[in-house]
């Protein structure tokens, strides 16, 4: 049976929970008004952010998703961008792994993004 990894995505501005195991913000930009107590972050991955270009031509218009999860997944391929998504696979098959972001809309983020290729996209060559 295939591991499937179990990876959530919550707002920066939520209550951490016990079943989130490690929490790691994914935005490039510190979540506003959150301090770091509060954010209870195991890291901040800044690494894996879409380019600062990117996040002001997307500006989280859900009509744009497709087109900006495209162009995300291309800059996902591009060398620190793919070291960090490596370590995020490492950590998702550790346990349980929650991405942090604080956009109002987590459904339409990279932290989306991010979660759906942990959860289906085996590491290439297992």
């Amino acid at each position: 049976m295939v591991h499937r990894p179990e990876v959530t995505v919550r707002r920066a501005y939520e209550e951490p929970r016990p079943t989130d195991g490690a929490r790691v913000l994914v935005d490039r930009l510190w979540p506003r008004g959150v301090s770091k107590d509060r954010a209870d972050l195991d890291e901040w991955c800044r690494a894996i952010a879409p380019s600062t270009a990117l996040r002001k031509w997307y500006a989280h218009d859900p009509a744009r998703f497709e087109e900006f999860e495209h162009r995300y997944r291309a800059e996902l391929d591009e060398p620190e961008r793919a070291a960090a998504l490596e370590h995020l696979r490492d950590l998702a098959e550790r346990g349980p792994l929650t991405l942090i972001t604080a956009t109002k809309h987590p459904d339409v983020s990279e932290a989306q993004v991010l979660a759906t290729l942990l959860r289906g996209n085996p590491r290439h060559g297992h």
